[in-house]
């Protein structure tokens, strides 16, 4: 008999629901789905009863991937103001089996199950079974692992990107001593994210006086500021736009690799998030691979070891959906 899943993406900008039946053990078929504006809703109850609205199907279990600490059930969301809670989400679906999780630890999961066009090869490595590592940047830099038990991968949840950030430059330690101006603590996600990014374009322009065109100022003035030292640095639209993307790029090389060191990630590293998506064409050109690979005496080590961009935008969605099957057995 077919059994139905929710699985969520809960974000602060948007929340994606969907409904996936399962008809094998393993196997999950979408059946539909829907995106709501996050702060239009006073809590994750409110989206998830409008969205089943829309049909009639029982759920058997539930999984949401929730950008903040997954404490006893009980998730504060990073950036929204909403209390998600196990025992409420189970009272709306009235069903119990409910698992809450950080969002990079779904996207780890759904990395499992994606097919090999939905990955871009950044370093092809030794194919080995081991624990793998997962980073995103997006509005802030999640981080999450992939145990390998020697039968089967298990995600793991972090908030490694709030660790310290660690320059490995003049020129970084020169944009530390910027950043701790303006923050009290320093972490990675301050130059890994959307507004790290910012970040570290306004450091070459305040600090560093690095030129930047008119109609540049004018655009990041008036747009989403991240999108736009993004692109016309991918673009070479802007020199000093240009040498933001490759700082950052550098910088979230050495980061995944420092997380490859600290669990032997011999298995891979995969990489997810937009802004790298749309980093592509600077991603291939040599910075990121160049700042992962940096790590003196185990240079060697980290050449052995696979790089993979996921591609696939919904993959927390779809580790949900796998994490809720689980949840049947």
């Amino acid at each position: 008999m077919a059994q139905h899943l929710m699985a969520g993406d809960i974000g602060g900008t948007k929340t994606n629901l969907a409904l996936y039946v399962v008809e094998h053990s393993t196997h999950v078929t979408l059946l539909r789905e829907s995106s709501f504006v996050s702060k239009q809703y006073g809590g994750l109850e409110a989206v998830i009863r409008e969205f089943l609205q829309s049909g009639q199907e029982q759920v058997s279990a539930a999984a949401f991937g929730i950008a903040g600490p997954v404490l006893d059930g009980v998730v504060l969301a990073t950036n929204l103001p909403w209390k998600v809670e196990t025992d409420r989400i189970a009272s709306v679906l009235g069903c119990s089996r409910i698992r809450l999780m950080n969002d990079l630890e779904t996207t780890a999961y759904g990395s499992l199950f994606l097919p090999s066009h939905e990955m871009q090869i950044l370093n092809e490595g030794k194919t080995r079974y081991g624990h793998r590592v997962v980073i995103a940047a997006g509005t802030g830099l999640g981080q999450a692992f992939l145990i390998w038990d020697g039968a089967r991968y298990w995600p793991v949840a972090t908030e490694g990107g709030h660790a310290d950030f660690a320059p490995r430059t003049d020129k970084e330690v020169e944009l530390l001593q910027f950043l701790k101006r303006r923050y009290p603590h320093v972490s990675y996600e301050r130059v890994l994210s959307g507004p790290g990014l910012v970040n570290i374009f306004n450091f070459l322009d305040e600090y560093l006086h690095r030129p930047v065109a008119p109609i540049i100022r004018q655009r990041i003035a008036n747009e989403d500021p991240a999108a736009v030292i993004g692109q016309a640095g991918v673009d070479d639209l802007c020199p000093t736009c240009a040498e933001a993307v490759d700082i950052f790029l550098s910088i979230y090389g050495a980061q995944a690799g420092n997380l490859a060191l600290a669990i032997m990630g011999l298995g891979g590293v995969y990489v997810g998030g937009g802004i790298i998506v749309k980093m592509l064409a600077k991603v291939t050109a040599g910075a990121f691979m160049n700042g992962y690979l940096a790590k003196g005496r185990y240079t060697h080590v980290m050449a052995d070891v696979p790089v993979r961009i996921i591609l696939n935008p919904k993959t927390s969605q779809f580790g949900a959906a796998h994490a809720a099957r689980e949840l049947l057995n």
